[in-house]
């Protein structure tokens, strides 16, 4: 099942809190269960939307141990969430309305249940190619 959150919820810190304690957990039951698994420990990549540079959030981040890649201000185009994941859910909810919120939470786990394992690594291995363009740009935007 996947984590929504509830309306209001995205108050500095509290966004990384909440859900870093979830996968906190779960961080120490994969690496019980599949040795050699996250030898490396969790690495994230968020922009610096003010929760995520939040004093809460950064002593939370440093308090675990997180890697935190690098991000860039102001380029979506280098986020997974927002260069592959948020176009093709947008295309998917387009002309739906909902009466109530566990309806779009129902349609949204749905969505999520049914991507193919591919769809994510296909985001996650286009990351360097991504990355590769923005240095060879100089630092301009990275188009498709």
């Amino acid at each position: 099942m996947h984590p929504v959150m509830p309306e209001g919820s995205w108050e500095d810190g509290g966004v990384v809190w909440n859900h870093g304690e979830k996968t906190r957990h779960k961080t120490k039951a994969i690496r019980r269960k599949r040795l050699g698994l996250l030898r490396r420990g969790v690495v994230l990549q968020h922009d610096n939307a003010t929760p995520h540079s939040a004093n809460l959030t950064q002593q939370w981040l440093q308090r675990y141990g997180w890697e935190i890649l690098p991000h860039p201000a102001h380029s979506p185009d280098l986020a997974p969430s927002d260069f592959h994941l948020f176009g093709p859910l947008k295309r998917h909810l387009g002309g739906m309305a909902f009466e109530k919120e566990d309806d779009l939470i129902s349609e949204l786990r749905n969505w999520f249940d049914n991507l193919d394992v591919d769809f994510f690594r296909v985001g996650i291995n286009s990351l360097l190619s991504r990355w590769q363009k923005c240095i060879d740009l100089h630092g301009d935007y990275v188009e498709k």
